[in-house]
């Protein structure tokens, strides 16, 4: 049987760049059925938005992996990050490329997609409270 995981991600900074938190949460399940089965968010110092976004699914991807998923789907309401992981967009920032690099390196081996939600997603508002209780030191 096929083990899929959702992991939808967020990442913020106050500031730009400023201080910076990031999130993810584990999903599993279709439609309705969908649960929670891991979520973690965690301050990462002084980031961009972007290098937020994707730490965040860094961190999302290596707990997935450690998992041994079959099949992750990755959920994000960064449009850059989402298109330049889909090849729409070269990745040009210096400080992103090694990210960029992380994330081809831990998706390698895997059946995975990703895609663009808006901020109103249900499970990507889950993720950006995460960011700002993180960010506020809750």
């Amino acid at each position: 049987m096929s083990r899929t995981v959702h992991i939808y991600t967020d990442g913020g900074a106050r500031g730009n760049p400023g201080p910076g938190a990031s999130a993810f949460i584990a999903v599993v399940g279709e439609g309705k059925d969908m649960k929670i089965i891991r979520k973690r968010a965690e301050k990462i110092g002084v980031a961009t938005n972007n290098e937020a976004e994707y730490k965040a699914l860094i961190v999302g991807l290596m707990w997935a992996r450690s998992r041994e998923f079959d099949l992750i789907k990755i959920h994000s309401d960064s449009q850059l990050m989402v298109k330049q992981l889909k090849g729409y967009y070269k990745v040009k920032a210096l400080n992103i490329i090694p990210l960029y690099k992380k994330v081809i390196e831990l998706l390698m081996g895997s059946q995975w997609s990703i895609q663009h939600h808006p901020r109103t997603n249900k499970w990507i508002m889950v993720c950006d409270d995460l960011v700002n209780e993180a960010l506020d030191g809750n």
